[in-house]
């Protein structure tokens, strides 16, 4: 098994035979969770890190998409250590065209841990120009994330030349059984719909096109917004099965001259209890298409969100919104009876494509 990678990330020379770098394992995935979380609860008391997703990011399925190394000390025969927990862990996913997402955690204890994290993230820069490289383009934007709380990773991002350009509100809503007859019905000539299955449970093809086209299209002027091909789409469904709860997904419709056409797509997926917490229901994707608009769609989405977690037993519906929402998201959140309850941001940087050392053949 391949432990050590062909291009690994260059150590500071105050780090030298005492840090290096390999590949993920099995055995490390506990570990990278207990930073992660660790890393989390430093701004929200009860959050934690998904085992199962951090394991298929590192090992699994999700890992294929992605470039990535742990971070150890030197074993006494100046290998790395298998034996010891990771003090770090950088990951860049190759995500679409012109697009790399970044993630990384560094125990706070690392030694040299600021020139460590400047090392990980110059190591980011080379994987995402090998990204844009493979893809034919002449750059690819790198895309960070921070809790606005966490002023640490502020911090290392900005050295490593990253600029804060978006502030997220991430909002819940309490739901109780006692509302469930007072929801409001989809206005007239509009209505909302689970997406159709087959009896093996997996959804009709042209349904799950259905949901991509609207997300597509209903975010084509928004923040950031980038063309996600539906065999990437499809990819990153296969790469994510515990998201893919097809009862969790809906598609509205409006009557066009009596024909029901596509109006808009909800993706939702079940947010685990937590220590204050209940099962909720998490909003990943909502998406009205723009010539829907001012027809109710949005919010004929949303109590079908309600009706179903009142129908689950749930405690709470969370999503998120972009704080400077060009179609006024927010208040119609607010609205409707969702609180802000936490604030994270976007970071970004680019890299550019360049001949890479990641390109060559690991050594004989």
């Amino acid at each position: 098994m391949l432990l050590t990678d062909h291009f690994p990330p260059t150590m500071p020379a105050s780090l030298e035979g005492r840090l290096t770098t390999r590949v993920p394992i099995e055995a490390d995935v506990p570990a990278v969770v207990a930073l992660v979380t660790a890393d989390i609860r430093r701004h929200t008391r009860d959050g934690a890190a998904d085992e199962a997703g951090m394991r298929s990011r590192m090992v699994g399925l999700k890992s294929w998409a992605r470039r990535e190394v742990v971070v150890v000390p030197v074993a006494a025969d100046g290998s790395p250590a298998l034996d010891q927990a990771p003090l770090a862990w950088v990951a860049l996913e190759d995500r679409a065209t012109g697009r790399t997402n970044v993630q990384f955690v560094i125990a706070q204890d690392a030694p040299e841990r600021d020139a460590l994290a400047a090392a990980l993230l110059d190591w980011a820069v080379e994987v995402g120009g090998s990204f844009a490289r493979a893809r034919g383009i002449e750059r690819t934007q790198l895309d960070a994330d921070a809790n606005e709380l966490d002023s640490d990773r502020a911090r290392l991002l900005t050295a490593a030349g990253y600029a804060m350009v978006r502030t997220w509100l991430h909002m819940r809503r309490p739901v109780d059984p006692s509302e469930l007859d007072a929801l409001p019905a989809p206005q007239e000539g509009t209505r909302v719909r689970q997406v159709h299955r087959h009896e093996s449970g997996l959804p009709v093809a042209q349904d799950v096109r259905t949901v991509h086209r609207m997300l597509e299209e209903s975010f084509a002027d928004h923040f950031n917004s980038y063309r996600e091909s539906f065999a990437e789409f499809v990819q990153r469904l296969i790469e994510n099965p515990e998201e893919a709860g097809w009862d969790h997904w809906w598609i509205a419709e409006i009557d066009r001259d009596g024909v029901w056409l596509p109006a808009g797509g909800l993706v939702a997926a079940v947010l685990p209890r937590t220590e204050t917490l209940g099962e909720g229901t998490y909003l990943e994707y909502l998406g009205v298409h723009r010539s829907a608009r001012g027809h109710g769609i949005a919010k004929a989405l949303l109590n079908a969100s309600i009706q179903d977690a009142i129908e689950r037993g749930r405690t709470h519906v969370d999503l998120e919104v972009d704080d400077d929402s060009p179609t006024g998201a927010d208040g119609l959140y607010a609205a409707m009876g969702w609180e802000t309850y936490e604030r994270t941001q976007s970071w970004h940087s680019s890299a550019p494509t360049h001949p890479s050392r990641l390109l060559e053949p690991p050594p004989a």
